[in-house]
């Protein structure tokens, strides 16, 4: 059974060779990636909410949504799965997981053989076409454009659909190719037999994605694509002066390299690396949950004010009231002494002054009901609300009664909060 989208997002390693790799090229687009781990850290920083009932509310929306075909979102993630799976088939889950320590790289070189020129440049045009076809999957449009595309590139790309980016070039473009990566390429496409192209595994994997009917239509629309991108390539090259050097030097932080062997180094992080898939999801997941977000916030749209039954203008000098002491969980008889804004000083009766103190508007209610149940409450009275989860005690007020059932509205919420509770569940 496929992992759901939080199980994908909550498993996002912290810091493997992946993550390494990606920070390591923050120098090409400085302060653009955070790698962001955990579903619900990952809804608060991209939705700013902090309420744990709106994150629970948009976890489930994002769950139904990316579970519905018709939104593409879990088609998304497992073109970016299927292209890494293939991409890494020889990958050693001991390399990709090493942490800490520089890693001995030398050591590997034994064991790796670096792709020829056309087998990566196959590789990285395969990978442009998987992101034109998901980035048209997650904006809704019917066909993969690839011209959408490079404009939303050019414009719009940020966060881990920037930086997955740029790892393209840098990783699978010049570290492999070289700085003139983008006119090997165009030549390797004019003088390249198309039976290499279809023969090639990762082809093989993401075929039945390609658009077009015929092994012909699927490479014109790989060689639109790339042809597409070319000039955002380029300019991603000039204005940062990414050499096979200056990323040599950023990888060299973590991995033991000479400058002579940087197409083994890109091997190398061939097989020990996941980067489209890891931020593949991170980007699956932030258009999930703006979108789970929006919807969230249509159904709970925001009510006007209703006068309760404990506004300030009722809380005046001398005003008899209870009192809501948390520590010893019950309300206490006072009277209101001084009022500023909404704070009183109120004077707990049949105690000394040195009890006197000021309590927020939350923490007090007036005790006087014409008519109350067999407990003690009425409606519109004040009462307070446990709640287990947040371990914290909620402001509510009673809004029906029916028997020992109680409609809670709570203090400071909308509506959409409201709920049954027993006597038991109130003070």
């Amino acid at each position: 059974m496929d992992k759901s989208i939080i199980q994908l997002v909550d498993e996002l390693p912290s810091d493997n060779i992946t993550v390494k790799v990606l920070q390591a090229l923050d120098y090409v687009a400085p302060g653009q990636w955070q790698n962001l781990v955990g579903f619900d850290n990952t809804i608060r920083a991209v939705t700013g909410e902090t309420d744990t009932k709106v994150i629970q509310r948009i976890r489930d929306r994002a769950t139904s949504l990316y579970h519905d075909p018709q939104q593409g979102y879990q088609a998304a993630i497992k073109l970016y799965q299927t292209l890494d799976k293939a991409d890494t088939a020889m990958a050693t889950a001991a390399l990709a997981n090493k942490l800490g320590e520089k890693i001995g790289f030398l050591s590997f070189l034994n064991n790796i053989t670096p792709k020829a020129d056309l087998t990566q440049t196959i590789d990285l045009l395969l990978k442009i076409a998987v992101e034109i076809i998901v980035f048209c999957k997650l904006n809704g449009i019917p066909q993969p454009n690839p011209q959408e595309f490079a404009n939303s590139l050019a414009n719009n790309y940020q966060d881990a659909s920037l930086i997955r980016m740029v790892a393209l070039v840098c990783l699978d473009g010049i570290l492999p190719l070289g700085p003139d990566f983008l006119s090997k390429i165009q030549s390797m496409i004019s003088g390249a037999d198309s039976n290499a192209v279809t023969q090639n595994p990762v082809f093989q994997a993401i075929n039945s994605s390609l658009p077009g009917n015929n092994p012909t239509d699927k490479l014109g629309f790989i060689n639109q694509g790339f042809n597409s991108v070319q000039g955002w390539m380029n300019n991603l090259v000039s204005k940062t002066g990414i050499t096979p050097q200056s990323i040599s030097s950023h990888l060299g932080n973590f991995i033991q390299i000479a400058d002579d062997n940087l197409d083994f180094v890109a091997a190398f992080l061939d097989q020990t690396t996941n980067y489209f898939e890891h931020t593949g999801i991170q980007t699956v997941a932030r258009k999930l949950i703006l979108q789970a977000h929006t919807l969230v916030k249509q159904e709970i749209p925001p009510e006007p004010a209703k006068p309760l039954q404990n506004n300030t203008t009722q809380y005046t000098v001398s005003t008899k009231v209870e009192v809501w002491d948390e520590e010893e969980e019950d309300w206490y008889e006072a009277s209101i002494e001084k009022v500023q804004d909404d704070q009183f000083f109120i004077h707990y009766i049949g105690y000394g002054s040195s009890y006197n103190e000021w309590v927020g508007e939350d923490d007090i209610r007036t005790g006087d009901y014409a008519a109350t149940d067999d407990n003690g409450y009425a409606v519109g009275k004040k009462v307070k609300r446990w709640s287990e989860d947040e371990e914290t005690w909620y402001t509510a007020t009673i809004e029906k009664i029916q028997g020992h059932q109680y409609f809670l509205h709570y203090v400071g919420y909308d509506s959409s909060y409201d709920e049954w509770v027993n006597a038991d569940d109130i003070s």
